[in-house]
């Protein structure tokens, strides 16, 4: 077991795990990490189990002290980070003396990393989830982003999970200033609308979803009897502006739904930050099972 001691929390820091799943029939979010591929990465370099607790860290990096000797990864967005007066290599195992400081320092590109630390971040489970969901309290570190002054407790590994590192920059994937994301069409003429230009990701966007600026369509869709919402849907709301629903979205909603950004492209979805541009291109349900297959298999189902 190792301690954590938050010096500086960042921008927004929380503790992220694969979801609390099974609940969305009583209005539960999911939540989980935003990009879901870096977190499992980030547990794999060290051997952990893909469902172990990581910090999800948010455009603005903290600075932390391990208070044991310790093993760490960070993974997706990538930023400087120093440990002590060390430069931290991204993707791969760094072990860290007690008492050593990691500190983030600037984002090149992408929105939100991921720090895996041996044993993952312990903290109770609400509902079999750690993942927080901040808008009710719930998981997580008492239900909220870190705080300078927190302290976090890590969880203990077997031995053979310790023998099991790895490294694997190359897995690791890559960044697009301006992606393309993939959607299964739900509405031929709200998605016609939304390939036919780019959009730009507002700053009122969060980690419920992001609000989409650009042409705005005309004759916008009328509301429809609230029905059930999955990651990725995007939502036309009748001021005619688009919302990519991301994992702290509601269960249910009243919005016309014009297609569903496929599970494989989430993770780039997961990394954009306001101001980045986003393109939408159509994608067939074999298509969307195969590139998610492809993503498997690189990360090796850990």
């Amino acid at each position: 077991m190792t301690t954590i001691s938050i010096l500086r929390p960042g921008m927004f820091t929380t503790v992220q795990d694969l979801g609390r799943w099974g609940f969305q029939s009583r209005g539960v979010p999911v939540s989980g990490p935003m990009d879901w591929y870096s977190h499992r990465l980030a547990n794999r370099v060290l051997g952990n189990e893909s469902s172990m607790a990581t910090l999800e860290v948010t455009l603005i990096g903290p600075h932390v002290r391990f208070e044991e000797d310790a093993s760490f990864a960070v993974t997706g967005a990538a930023f400087t980070m120093m440990l002590d007066d060390a430069p931290v290599a991204m993707n791969r195992p760094v072990d860290a003396r007690a008492g050593a400081i990691l500190k983030f320092g600037e984002r090149r590109h992408g929105a939100r990393a991921y720090m895996s630390v041996d044993g993952g971040v312990d903290v109770p489970e609400v509902l079999g989830s750690r993942s927080t969901h901040v808008l009710t309290a719930m998981g997580g570190f008492q239900g909220r982003a870190l705080k300078a002054g927190d302290t976090l407790v890590t969880g203990t590994r077997k031995q053979e999970q310790r023998e099991s590192r790895q490294e694997t920059a190359e897995r690791a994937l890559p960044f697009f200033q301006s992606p393309s994301l993939r959607i299964i069409p739900a509405d031929e003429r709200l998605m016609s609308h939304l390939t036919s230009q780019r959009f730009r990701v507002s700053p009122q966007s969060d980690r419920m979803g992001y609000r989409l600026e650009g042409t705005q369509i005309d004759t916008p869709p009328p509301e429809i009897v609230s029905t059930a919402l999955p990651t990725g849907a995007i939502q036309i709301p009748p001021a005619g502006q688009p919302i990519l629903l991301m994992n702290d979205h509601a269960t249910t909603g009243g919005y016309a739904i014009a297609g569903t950004v496929i599970t494989a492209d989430l993770p780039a979805a997961g990394q954009l930050a306001p101001g980045d541009w986003v393109q939408f291109e159509v994608c067939s349900i074999d298509e969307a099972h195969r590139e998610l297959s492809q993503l498997e298999a690189a990360l090796g189902r850990g």
